[in-house]
């Protein structure tokens, strides 16, 4: 399914009124953070440098139809999407959000949907516990509620601790494989897919681009670069048809 035109005209509108109006505030170095999500935005400001009153202000004076409607934080915290964020001296803290009306109702384990449903919402769930930058006490804290949505809608606990062990085992897996992972070469050739055949087993990633990026079709080379170039990409087409 596409996105709906309606939603695809809002945030082109969006980004325009961004590109024009927000950067000249942000220019100013008075906000520390700006980032949106749809039609939800968050932003760090120096209050010995700027006013809220002044950032509400500008920003509702751009257009007629748009107006914000800010909500400030409690206690040095505020929540935004999923999650809450509370201001420390040094740094910002990470924990989830949920809003008061949320209930922990998800499908039943017993109601007759393919086992796959049924698991969705853990694994979102947990993967998000690991994602987040969490400390442990409030990753031990989540879990907890994991486990009790489980135990409400009859989701087998053990069940939940092997998803949770595969996910676990996939991130560590991930990590890993970042970690000793080698990118190699920047490659454009017809035998693209034979060279990387080659490297299939490896912990060598092989990375690609284009030729015809404007910047290169604009810059201006020597004649000595271009016959290196070429002669390299043909070393490599050589190689692979050799191993084949």
């Amino acid at each position: 399914m596409g996105i709906p035109i309606s939603s695809l005209i809002a945030e082109i509108f969006l980004q325009y009124y961004e590109d024009i109006h927000i950067k000249q505030l942000l220019d100013t170095k008075n906000i520390a953070l700006y980032t949106r999500h749809v039609d939800d935005i968050l932003i760090l400001y120096d209050i010995t440098k700027i006013h809220l009153h002044i950032i509400n202000t500008y920003t509702n004076q751009i257009h007629n139809n748009l107006k914000l409607n800010p909500t400030h934080e409690t206690r040095s915290s505020i929540n935004f999407l999923d999650l809450k964020i509370t201001r420390k001296q040094t740094n910002l803290e990470i924990d989830i959000y949920r809003k008061p009306a949320t209930n922990d109702t998800i499908i039943n384990f017993f109601s007759n949907h393919p086992i796959e449903h049924k698991m969705a919402s853990f694994r979102f769930h947990i993967s998000r516990m690991y994602a987040l930058p969490l400390d442990p006490e409030k990753r031990q804290k989540e879990w907890e509620i994991i486990k009790t949505i489980a135990r409400n809608n009859n989701f087998p606990q053990n069940l939940l601790q092997r998803l949770n062990r595969q996910i676990q085992n996939k991130i560590h897996h991930t990590q890993t494989e970042e970690k000793t992972k080698k990118y190699g070469l920047h490659l454009h050739s017809p035998k693209i897919s034979k060279i990387t055949n080659l490297f299939k087993h490896t912990n060598i990633g092989i990375t690609f681009r284009t030729a015809t990026m404007l910047h290169q079709l604009t810059k201006h080379q020597s004649r000595h670069q271009n016959a290196k170039k070429v002669e390299f990409t043909n070393s490599l087409e050589t190689c692979a048809l050799n191993h084949m």
